[in-house]
């Protein structure tokens, strides 16, 4: 027989974790453009926690700069020097390390996709962004243009897919509000364009990833989620399901924190055991007398002989896999508030408990 001895609280939330980190992956982002093409102000407004600001920068080659964040699944590499003389030395140092990290084993050491960003002001395309996109192309790496401080298209937009037609799509932007004359004020443009248009070609196994670390979207944020939840709750009624007293009480636990575990990632909360323990343990404060209470029911029925097994086996499978199911929703709807009201950044765990305990209440019929 299955016991709450068994289980160690600790274990399941690092293995949750190490298992959610993993599947999570980590994802390569090469962004190149001209000096004062907008580049730093489209990566903070894409990505959490002003990345471009704060994230740790380190050579590459001369001109290429990989920038990276604890907590974040993302790594920018900015390649600077288009309009300098010396730009084909510089193309050639990038192939050679786009070449030796496409022959890494390793996919996370990939280039997974290219921005090429052009300034609609610029009203041009240059022969080095010509040949970047052509190199990315022939290193089958995805590239998006990305017209950037987008004011008036004139036909620029159909101009770039005409001169540069490898391209995966041509993205018109205005990373932040601009004034002009008169009080005129033009916002913002274009962000959720550009992600839906990198979700499209980011590898399948790299889509969380993304999802975690760009903050323009939540709704995509939300449907990712919603399939971790629907997944743990099938797992959870599974598990009820099986005719041992007691057994769903532990085996559905660990469940539920890999369920709540993979919507933090993909949420691109900064997770870590603390934080995650933090927010479970308010979690099970809250709501763990009921759903320990409603899991017993189900354990005694199956005790009883016969044909309470079967019967105890269903009633818990169905009750697993709704309290997975509200517990998983009610945490993607805290977040998914937060997440708004933060404008894309992650809360701090006493704000997603305190959320969390309304939202389970309301789903829960107030109970």
């Amino acid at each position: 027989m299955i016991t709450t001895e068994d289980f160690n609280f600790e274990d399941a939330v690092k293995n949750a974790l190490n298992q959610v980190l993993k599947e999570r992956g980590h994802i390569n982002i090469l962004i190149a453009g001209r000096t004062g093409v907008g580049k730093s102000t489209l990566i903070n407004s894409i990505f959490q926690g002003n990345f471009a600001t704060t994230g740790q920068g380190r050579p590459v080659t001369e001109k290429t700069k990989e920038i990276k964040k604890e907590g974040i699944p993302l790594s920018i590499f900015d390649t600077r020097g288009l309009e300098l003389a010396d730009f084909p030395k510089i193309l050639d140092e990038l192939k050679k390390e786009i070449n030796e990290r496409s022959k890494n084993i390793d996919s996370s050491q990939h280039i997974h996709v290219a921005w090429i960003c052009i300034a609609e002001d610029s009203r041009r395309v240059e022969p080095a962004e010509e040949e970047l996109v052509k190199t990315f192309v022939n290193y089958n790496i995805p590239v998006i243009a990305v017209i950037t401080k987008a004011r008036s298209d004139q036909g620029f937009r159909a101009k770039v897919q005409e001169i540069l037609p490898q391209v995966s799509n041509t993205v018109r932007i205005r990373a932040i509000s601009e004034e002009l004359d008169e009080g005129i004020v033009l916002p913002a443009m274009g962000l959720k364009n550009l992600v839906d248009s990198t979700i499209q070609v980011v590898p399948e196994g790299l889509k969380r990833a993304f999802t975690a670390a760009q903050k323009v979207d939540i709704e995509l944020k939300k449907t990712k989620s919603h399939v971790i939840v629907a997944g743990s709750a099938a797992s959870a009624a599974g598990i009820a399901a099986i005719p041992i007293p007691f057994s769903d009480a532990v085996g559905i636990v660990p469940i539920q924190i890999g369920m709540l575990a993979g919507i933090s990632a993909t949420f691109g909360l900064s997770i870590d055991e603390i934080f995650l323990g933090t927010i479970l343990g308010t979690i099970i404060a809250g709501t763990g007398g009921t759903m320990v209470g409603r899991l017993i029911v189900g354990g005694l029925l199956k005790m009883i002989p016969g044909i309470g097994s079967v019967a105890g086996g269903t009633i818990a499978a169905t009750t697993a896999a709704a309290i997975t199911t509200a517990l998983g929703e009610a945490y993607i709807a805290a977040l998914a508030m937060l997440f708004v009201q933060n404008n894309g950044e992650p809360p701090t765990s006493d704000e997603v408990a305190t959320a969390f305990k309304e939202n389970y209440r309301k789903l829960s019929g107030g109970k």
